[in-house]
């Protein structure tokens, strides 16, 4: 498939939408060339494995390995990201937790088992540990939901899970700030009951990624964080559009 020269300016919801999957992968590989060959091989082999773990997932419209790619593509392109680590936990961020016992018996090599909660958990992270390295499993572990009370509100948890977990790994806010990008900003880009349903989980976050985004410890530069605020800003306002009252006429 022929792409056009300026695929690697091209936001990256409009390649998804006249490009699809083969495009993200094509914008992907633009990207890897600012890489040496051994982390070319390294997100190469993640990239490999995201795809295989999540083979039959969809989001709403499309394929789920967009969004793992829009998320990469995000850290490598705009948040200027070069350290292979987080990339590669940017790929796999959502496979502990959708894909547990599949990933853990790429590591034991046996046929996949399910495993309770917390067990499966442990074993997907120790896999992805094995394979690319305890860094890599840290930062995926920080944002990965655990599992949740079923007596409480779950948004409030996640919230509450976001706010806690991601204090203390200042690169894996970089990571989930990339996924937030994606789903918060991106709203706009889905269809249905997810569109409200996205907007009214995601709305309460804007105000703690504004705070984590702005930490002296969170490891971006000034002009990659005065980018992700106006995000944020995005964010709102569509969010906002989506869930509030518009104004009677007088």
């Amino acid at each position: 498939m022929e792409f056009p020269a300026y695929l690697a300016t091209m936001p990256m919801h409009a390649i998804t939408e006249i490009h699809g999957e083969p495009g993200l992968l094509a914008r992907f590989r633009l990207e890897l060339r600012a890489f040496d060959e051994a982390a070319r091989a390294r997100l190469t082999e993640a990239l490999d494995l995201a795809a295989e773990l999540h083979r039959d997932d969809r989001r709403v419209r499309e394929p789920y390995l967009n969004h793992l790619l829009r998320v990469a593509i995000r850290l490598m392109h705009h948040y200027q990201v070069r350290d292979v680590d987080v990339i590669v936990a940017g790929l796999l961020h959502d496979a502990v937790e959708d894909h547990p016992d599949e990933l853990a018996a790429t590591a034991s090599g046996e046929p996949s088992e399910a495993h309770d909660g917390g067990d499966a958990t442990a074993a997907a992270l120790a896999a992805l540990a094995q394979r690319f390295g305890p860094r890599v499993a840290r930062l995926v572990g920080a944002v990965t939901n655990p599992a949740y009370d079923p007596g409480r509100d779950k948004h409030v948890q996640y919230r509450e899970h976001v706010a806690a977990s991601l204090d203390r790994e200042p690169w894996a806010r970089v990571i989930k700030i990339s996924d937030f990008t994606d789903n918060g900003v991106g709203v706009i880009h889905t269809v249905g009951p997810k569109v409200t349903s996205s907007a009214r989980k995601y709305r309460p976050l804007v105000p703690v990624y504004r705070d984590l985004v702005t930490r002296p410890d969170t490891p971006l530069s000034a002009p990659v964080k005065e980018h992700i605020l106006g995000q944020l800003d995005l964010a709102e306002e569509r969010f906002s559009a989506i869930l509030d009252e518009p104004p009677h006429p007088n």
